[in-house]
């Protein structure tokens, strides 16, 4: 009994159910707890821009040939945008079936604008020119302040294509000491990843005790259809693609489930980005791949935010009796697709690439957000399961493609199912048990026990 409460995932489900329950029963209690979510999200954001920069550098650097690298993103980024495209297409279809928001009749006029007048301001400079422009940073050091994982992304390339060019005498131990200093802060993420329940008991009692369950009873049809949507892409659209690689979407979810409670918990994927990259590794990617892959997945793969903004405008289109022609709908496809990437998990920024959406459609009166600032927080969560779901999948997709997985070892990881030692994430054997790898891989059990 004492060994099946130690699990983190439990630990955290049973934050989640307490969470509702305070929120629910002392629903101003509730709202209050909010600095704890908030307290938890801020720990792994401070660790999440290094660990990015630390795990794409040393790929880069620790691959001989450059043109791998680009291979390996070239696929990764076609992957992404097809996979991506399905996601908006699949959200635009949903809508138009089931029409969402029909008869909802809301009265433009009646709203408070105010209350989306900094999304709107935020999606007014979200032109093409500028989204380019943001990727570079201001300074180096300047892309880890404002923890913007595009430009970690632009300097870590950078970077790591620098160390790849040095000869090899000082190449070698170069992409050693950024390899060590990644494990600081992988170790960081695994102190910092106990508090996770506190975090999600805090997150979710906030939620309940400020919005209500009434703000989901009044949204219901919406929400039902957003989740209902991400289910069948997840199971038909990504199920598709894990058959073809040689798994199980369904033994894959399960194999990621301590890390989706976290999710559920948090609504911001970031918040299991080390620990989904361990388990990629673990199912067999290859460590470069899994190191460039999955933090590009976390700007530029984004199904459940695509998903969220087709399925959204629509419903804000139909609630306000606004009629689309096929042209303003294929804009909305175009324009969801630039505005989606970057977004980089953030509780909100779904939120706000919406309104940049909107704001290319005069039609839909911007204003008819504020219907949808009191269920964005439920949303933000499908949002987010669905991401990291997509960006685990694309992995291993783009491993097999690159002819870097083992299937061997993916079989049999999916059938022995998820650690229960959250430890292992963080301190993984990354090579034979010798040397300096010995005591590194023999400390996380030793811990854990």
């Amino acid at each position: 009994m004492k060994r099946w409460f130690s699990l983190l995932y439990v630990q955290v489900l049973v934050a989640i159910v307490l969470g509702v329950a305070v929120g629910a029963i002392w629903p101003h209690f509730g709202a209050s707890l909010k600095p704890l979510g908030d307290a938890f999200i801020k720990l792994i954001k401070l660790v999440i821009a290094p660990v990015v920069f630390l795990t794409i550098v040393h790929g880069i650097s620790s691959v001989r040939s450059a043109g791998q690298v680009g291979r390996v993103g070239i696929k990764a980024i076609v992957y992404f945008e097809v996979v991506s495209t399905f996601a908006l297409v699949i959200g635009l279809l949903v809508a138009k079936i089931f029409r969402t928001g029909s008869g909802f009749n809301i009265d433009v006029s009646a709203l408070d604008a105010r209350a989306v007048q900094g999304y709107a301001a935020r999606a007014q400079h979200d032109g093409v020119v500028d989204h380019l422009m943001a990727i570079i940073p201001d300074t180096f050091f300047g892309a880890f302040a404002s923890g913007d994982l595009l430009q970690v992304l632009f300097i870590a390339v950078l970077t790591g294509f620098a160390i790849n060019a040095l000869p090899e005498k000082y190449r070698v131990p170069t992409s050693h000491v950024i390899d060590r200093m990644a494990d600081i802060f992988f170790g960081i993420v695994a102190i910092v990843v106990k508090a996770a329940p506190i975090g999600a008991f805090g997150a979710m009692a906030f939620t309940i005790g400020q919005y209500g369950v009434a703000s989901i009873v009044n949204l219901f049809e919406l929400v039902a259809t957003f989740y209902f949507t991400a289910i069948f892409f997840v199971l038909v659209v990504l199920g598709t693609i894990a058959r073809f690689c040689g798994f199980s979407i369904i033994r894959f979810v399960n194999y990621i489930r301590e890390e989706l409670l976290i999710v559920l918990g948090t609504s911001s994927s970031e918040s299991v980005l080390p620990q989904i990259m361990r388990k990629m590794e673990r199912l067999g990617c290859s460590p470069s791949v899994v190191g460039l892959t999955v933090p590009l997945g976390y700007s530029f793969n984004l199904d459940g935010t695509n998903i969220y903004m087709t399925l959204a405008t629509m419903f804000l289109a139909y609630a306000t009796n606004t009629e689309l022609t096929l042209t303003q709908e294929l804009t909305i496809l175009l324009v969801a697709m630039l505005t989606s990437k970057g977004a980089s998990g953030v509780t909100g920024a779904g939120f706000v690439t919406l309104a940049a959406t909107l704001s290319v459609i005069p039609d839909i009166p911007i204003q008819a957000l504020a219907v949808l600032i009191g269920i964005d927080k439920f949303m933000s969560e499908c949002r987010a399961l669905t991401n990291l779901v997509g960006n685990g999948v694309a992995c291993v997709a783009v491993s097999r493609w690159e002819g870097e997985l083992d299937p061997v070892k993916l079989r049999a990881e999916l059938a022995r199912g998820p650690s229960s030692h959250a430890m292992d994430d963080a301190f993984p054997a990354t090579g034979p048990a010798t040397g300096d790898n010995a005591p590194r891989a023999a400390l996380p059990r030793q811990l854990a026990e």
